[in-house]
């Protein structure tokens, strides 16, 4: 029986290797397979890579969007007050009792940058004035042992920009402008932007910001309106010869 079970295959088995080599067969075949695979994985799986693509196109996008809006000095610097070694009051001291910026910070008309004072410019008043308070310990100890009160920064530019304060308050940009009215503030916070669109708004149009050069320090000076106080200020622009730049070059040096 076995035999026979043999003979009756080798014809079988001879058709079969007939129609592997037949190319009719091979294509229908194929054909098929093919169907088979479409019958397990639907149609619109072949659109996955497209769409995959697209989404992840999108979701760069609005990622990089949000990063350029939200990641500007206006979210990131402006409101930030720190809290200081010394409780020091702008509010009292520029503002009630009317000290003059200079009498502080001394070089801002004379140098690119607008010095903290030293704890004996505090002294030449609190060695008379509440020189035994608490609260001034740490001054009179740095006066004591020369060592700088750590006051904590507010205000800073990148190292990529270049800001000079003497070219600016020499020629009627007030403190006001860059820093806020800091004769209100009890705490000095960072009250401006210091984005490139701010400081480009000035250098655009220097006479909506430019003042007479005597009240550059009194911040709490009322710029007049009317066509003879624009007059006046487009004069001071001429006369000055005030031409702020506006290339990459006059700040990113």
């Amino acid at each position: 029986m076995h035999r026979v079970r043999c003979l009756a295959s080798a014809p079988l088995k001879a058709r079969l290797s007939e129609k592997s080599s037949n190319p009719e067969f091979l294509r229908r075949q194929e054909f098929f397979n093919k169907q088979a695979m479409a019958n397990v994985f639907p149609r619109w799986v072949n659109t996955i890579p497209i769409k995959v693509i697209i989404a992840l196109v999108l979701v760069g996008s609005a990622v990089t969007l949000g990063v350029t809006y939200y990641f500007t000095p206006k979210y990131t610097r402006v409101g930030y007050a720190p809290v200081q070694p010394v409780a020091f009051s702008h509010a009292l001291h520029a503002g009630q009792l009317e000290l003059d910026c200079r009498y502080c910070h001394t070089f801002v008309d004379r140098s690119e940058h607008s010095n903290v004072p030293g704890s004996n410019v505090c002294m030449t008043c609190h060695s008379m004035v509440r020189k035994d308070d608490p609260m001034l310990a740490p001054v009179r100890d740095s006066y004591e042992s020369g060592e700088p009160i750590p006051w904590v920064r507010v205000h800073k530019t990148p190292d990529y920009v270049f800001f000079n304060h003497s070219v600016h308050v020499n020629r009627g940009i007030s403190c006001v402008e860059c820093h806020g009215r800091i004769d209100e503030m009890e705490v000095v916070e960072h009250a401006k932007s210091f984005s490139m669109a701010f400081c480009l708004d000035c250098h655009r149009n220097p006479e909506d910001y430019i003042r007479p050069v005597e009240e550059v320090y009194n911040l709490d000076w009322e710029r007049p309106t009317g066509p003879e106080a624009e007059a006046e200020f487009e004069g001071f622009v001429h006369d000055w010869k005030v031409n702020p730049p506006q290339s990459c070059s006059g700040c990113h040096r």
